[in-house]
């Protein structure tokens, strides 16, 4: 099979992300919602370890390894056996070049594997995007993260190293996403309003904060410089969702498809407008994290100095 034999373009998400933070959800979730609005669309499941999905798969990477059979012929661990089968992957190209020619005209959904080495240094994952990029495919990456992590502030500078490391590993056009907003004050209340994360505001209140820890007093030099490097790229950004929402899903999904370039037809257009019910805001970023402040966070107290600066 020649290597450009996929000559017209195909469109699709790259969904990224550690163990935990919704994947398969997610791609469950956008494949009913992209097919209600007229998108056809086709899941692909690069993730060995996935057993029982609840979407229906178009591809299925357990039907040439599964990372069960791995573990037990080559002895070797789980994050071992999973770098195994991605490498195996990329030695049988053809096998997923041939399953994918069979599904033009679709829009892709890619279910990756958890395992945060894959996305921030090890290249297997890496060349499969590059390999999916030869047959004409244009993806962007759907970085997903539990935002339980922003109601603390230790994990929450520890989620923007590595959602950046990603960004720069990847090489794809990236959309960085906060799942299950619907419980994200199960975990604490926020110290700050929600769009200081999703917007990645001004670091250094993040730093005083934890210096009110006295674990993390001892390591402020070591959080101002993780800051710093943070802010110097000025790349990180989140866009909040709730997968039970339609209006958080729609979104996302137009972040994603300004991302890798998708333009939908006028038919798709009015599906969406019939689905939602709804004028479609220009400023989604603002919008969707103003939405999602409103509707799961609580209101915070206001401080003396706030009230004094309102006066």
């Amino acid at each position: 099979m020649s290597e450009n034999h996929m000559s017209s373009l195909a469109f699709g998400q790259a969904v990224i992300g550690p163990p935990g933070s919704g994947k398969t959800t997610y791609c469950f979730g956008m494949q009913e919602f992209m097919s209600r609005i007229g998108r056809k669309v086709a899941v692909v499941n690069l993730d060995p370890a996935n057993e029982g999905t609840p979407y229906q798969c178009a591809v299925d990477i357990s039907e040439l390894i599964t990372l069960a059979d791995v573990m037990d012929n080559l002895k070797l661990g789980p994050n071992g056996g999973l770098i195994y089968c991605m490498e195996y992957l990329e030695t049988n190209f053809d096998w997923l070049q041939e399953k994918l020619a069979k599904l033009k005209g679709h829009y892709f959904l890619f279910d990756c594997p958890g395992q945060v080495e894959l996305c921030t240094h090890h290249g297997a994952l890496k060349n499969i995007f590059a390999q999916l990029a030869k047959w004409n495919f244009r993806l962007a990456a759907v970085h997903l993260v539990d935002s339980h992590y922003c109601t603390d502030p230790g994990k929450f500078i520890s989620v923007l190293c590595t959602s950046l490391s990603t960004m720069l590993h990847v090489e794809l056009p990236h959309v960085n996403v906060l799942s299950k907003m619907d419980l994200i004050e199960q975990y604490g209340k926020l110290a700050f309003n929600l769009d200081y994360y999703t917007e990645v505001l001004d670091l250094s209140y993040l730093v005083d904060h934890l210096a009110t820890d006295p674990f993390f007093k001892n390591y402020r030099r070591l959080n101002e410089k993780l800051v710093e490097v943070i802010e110097d790229y000025s790349l990180v950004s989140f866009v909040p969702l709730n997968v039970q929402d339609k209006e958080s899903m729609r979104r996302v999904m137009q972040a994603v498809d300004k991302a890798n370039g998708y333009s939908f037809g006028d038919m798709e257009q009015r599906s969406l407008e019939a689905l939602m019910s709804a004028a479609v805001g220009a400023d989604f970023h603002f919008t969707s994290t103003l939405a999602v402040q409103e509707k799961y966070v609580q209101p915070q107290e206001k401080t003396v100095e706030q009230e004094a600066m309102e006066i």
